[in-house]
């Protein structure tokens, strides 16, 4: 919205051309949505307090977590009205792109409130029922890749690409409908699972988001893509405006997440922000870069899975509890120890994903 009235107002001068660069515009993403997190943060945790809209712990898991009964809860909100606000201002909300990230991060976030609504005020402890909480994560999933699909406009938007190989991609066809859900779904559950522990969950995401902007910037700018050997993509670039919309609030949101937290962010920020990681790397093609960027989160799912295969099927526990950061407790690691490591293989991971930019 303020783009377009900066562009306006560059009939009277020609300073608010300035407006107009997409780079100009990815800082003052993340200034904004870190600005409208640090400043709403303290209310809306004062908020949740009031309502008594706290965290139910497990008995079953590590007993440090017992002292975290009653912290605020469902602080996402405060993320998802900080990228809203931040993307909604500074990013061109008629391309296409940014209006499916937008959406599907929001209907996400609908979802994840449904399940938090019922866990915290309705006291219920299973929230929302597993096959509903998948029902509309699929629909909505699905919804977007086959927008996506029949929207494409060059064949480049539905390639797989090949990470670290020069000139090697794989036309897809409407298998792109289905790697596009999976990835979605997949992403979003994913983060869900690894918010566990006090900032665990939103930095890795703030530092996977932070890459995704690189790479929708250069694979919306037809001579970086172009030098860089990656397929040209028009109009995606403006993503990058929404992924620094996401660091902005995520380090915003950090600030009073970190350990010893004061808010967590619930299903409603953890389902969205794992969607929309997934929904990024969906519209600027790089899935399998993803898949290695977010490697903390593949982990923490496949420990999971690891763990109820190999129960059900020999009646053993491969780790002492799941998701994977909970094993690190009970092994006696303190909580900032398996925070920092995770957030430092997170780092790794990163670089490792930039550097598919590169090495080809």
């Amino acid at each position: 919205m303020l783009l377009w009235f900066t562009e306006y107002l560059t009939q009277f001068h020609s300073g608010f051309n300035v407006f107009q660069y997409l780079t100009f515009r990815i800082i003052l993403g993340v200034l904004t949505s870190l600005f409208i997190s640090l400043l709403v943060g303290p209310s809306l945790i004062r908020r949740l307090n009031q309502y008594q809209i706290g965290q139910n712990v497990r008995d079953d898991g590590p007993q440090s977590h017992l002292s975290k009964a009653g912290t605020p809860t469902m602080g996402g909100l405060l993320i998802l009205v900080s990228i809203a606000v931040s993307t909604l201002c500074w990013a061109d909300l008629s391309n296409r792109f940014i209006a499916v990230v937008l959406l599907v991060t929001l209907a996400f976030g609908v979802i994840g409130w449904v399940d938090d609504y019922r866990k915290v005020v309705k006291q219920d402890p299973k929230g929302l029922p597993a096959r509903y909480k998948y029902f509309w994560q699929s629909i909505v999933g699905l919804a977007a890749a086959v927008f996506l699909y029949v929207s494409a406009v060059s064949p480049a938007e539905t390639q797989l690409i090949i990470p670290f190989v020069k000139d090697v991609t794989i036309n897809l066809g409407w298998m792109y409908v289905v790697l596009s859900y999976f990835v979605i779904v997949g992403s979003s559950n994913a983060v869900n699972l690894t918010d566990g522990l006090d900032g665990l969950a939103i930095l890795p995401t703030v530092l996977v988001s932070g890459a995704l902007m690189i790479f929708a910037y250069t694979t919306g700018h037809i001579y970086f893509a172009e030098y860089l050997g990656i397929p040209y993509i028009k109009g995606v670039g403006e993503v990058a405006v929404f992924c620094a919309s996401i660091v902005g609030a995520g380090l915003g949101f950090l600030w009073f997440n970190t350990y010893p937290a004061q808010v967590f962010m619930g299903d409603i920020g953890a389902l969205a922000l794992g969607a929309a990681l997934g929904i990024v790397a969906v519209v600027v093609r790089q899935e399998l870069v993803l898949f290695i960027m977010g490697g903390v989160f593949v982990m923490e799912t496949f420990s999971v899975i690891l763990q109820v295969g190999s129960y059900k099927l020999t009646g053993k526990r491969i780790f002492h509890m799941a998701p994977l950061h909970h094993h690190f407790e009970l092994k006696g690691w303190p909580e900032p120890r398996v925070i920092v490591r995770f957030w430092i293989i997170t780092v790794i991971l990163v670089l490792i994903g930039l550097a598919s930019l590169k090495v080809r």
